[in-house]
């Protein structure tokens, strides 16, 4: 009797790129961890610098006694 052992339920077969399709930008945008981590810096960064610098120009002059 020569038998093929059983793949157990959580091995899946591992797929190919070609498998799989096009990868969208956004994705490959998504994949990259380093990216993100700027990203996440230089946003707030930017965005709250920006803010300020509307408020500081906003901001009526005060007027002395």
């Amino acid at each position: 009797m020569s038998e093929e052992p059983e793949t157990p339920a959580t091995e899946m077969p591992e797929e190919s790129a070609e498998d799989i399709g096009p990868i969208h930008p956004l994705q490959k945008l998504l994949d990259n961890p380093w990216l993100l981590l700027a990203l996440g810096f230089v946003v707030p960064f930017l965005s709250y610098t920006v803010w300020g610098w509307v408020e500081l120009l906003l901001t009526k002059k005060a007027e002395l006694p």
